[in-house]
């Protein structure tokens, strides 16, 4: 079978971009599968973190797009910093993560092979979370004497047109787009036992820079998590992870780009304390449907360096 690079994609092949855009973020979008999102802390808690992980698996296109036997493979690293602190005496926490991501995908394209490599900033993610209702805010004395409690707490999320992105080129790093998720999420203790649930959705503004001086623009992405963790002992904890995606249907120059999503997603977390101020979180996620989107395994390793004012 003859080999190409995938520069000499016909139009068909454009609907890589917003695609590996969404792959590269992924292991930042703290990850959209990420337990005890909404779980309580002291105020005053600094944390800086870095995380490799590695994603592979299937591309899903539309059947109207002319690509099939796609795969993906990312490797990741991401660096990000949070802070907890009330607000109106609420609980209330921000946190930043830049990613930096290597990539490589190929598929057939008219029964040809294509090739392409990446690598290069990814979109820059920024996330406010505050507790509504149950936890208030405390100084870390006063919250080791508390009784835990069922929180309820919202979260807006924001993507930021920051990373990699050329207008010439089919495959991008960057999405040259802004991206807002508002979320419910609510955090209930039982004994060792948390129960977790959250539901949110993803607004697009539109790419009027995309390939060929085309404007892509994507409908609401609806979201929603669910989890269960157990703590073996304080701060050391494993967790089984769920979300589900639907939505997201594309258009370029108005015309439909891509079936509605209707993508699934299982996982488990295990966070491990050294010392007091330092720990190691390992992940791993599976995707389990999808029609349209990625379908792949992803594998992480974090740490954290954790103190107080």
């Amino acid at each position: 079978m003859k080999k190409r690079k995938l520069g000499a994609i016909p139009p068909g092949g454009l609907f890589f971009l917003p695609l590996l855009a969404l792959l590269a973020v992924s292991p930042a979008r703290a990850q959209e599968l990420e337990p005890r999102a909404y779980s309580p802390n002291p105020t005053g808690a600094n944390f800086v973190v870095a995380v490799y992980g590695y994603q592979a698996g299937d591309v899903l296109f539309d059947p109207s797009v002319p690509i099939t036997n796609a795969k993906a493979y990312l490797n990741s690293a991401v660096f990000g910093y949070g802070r907890s602190f009330g607000l109106f005496g609420r609980l209330a926490s921000v946190g930043v993560v830049v990613p930096y991501v290597w990539a490589s995908m190929n598929g057939d394209v008219y029964e040809e092979r294509r090739d392409i490599t990446r690598s290069g900033l990814a979109d820059v993610r920024l996330k406010f979370t505050i507790n509504l209702l149950g936890q208030p805010a405390m100084k870390p004395a006063e919250f080791m004497k508390r009784k835990p409690q069922s929180t309820l707490g919202f979260s807006l999320a924001v993507q930021a047109p920051t990373g990699q992105y050329d207008s010439t080129k089919l495959i991008n790093l960057g999405t040259n787009r802004w991206s807002l998720k508002p979320e419910l999420g609510f955090y209930h203790p039982a004994g060792r036992f948390t129960f977790e649930a959250a539901a949110g959705v993803w607004f697009f503004t539109e790419n009027a820079d995309f390939f060929g001086g085309k404007v892509f623009e994507q409908n609401p992405l609806l979201s929603f998590q669910a989890h269960v963790s157990y703590t073996i002992r304080p701060r050391m904890w494993v967790a089984v992870n769920a979300t589900y995606y639907s939505g997201g249907l594309t258009t370029t120059n108005g015309v439909d780009a891509s079936e509605k999503q209707n993508n699934s997603r299982l996982g488990l977390t295990f966070s491990y304390p050294i010392g007091k101020q330092h720990s190691l979180k390992v992940a791993w996620a599976k995707g389990v449907t999808a029609r349209v989107g990625d379908k792949v395994d992803i594998y992480s390793l974090g740490y954290q360096f954790l103190w107080f004012d």
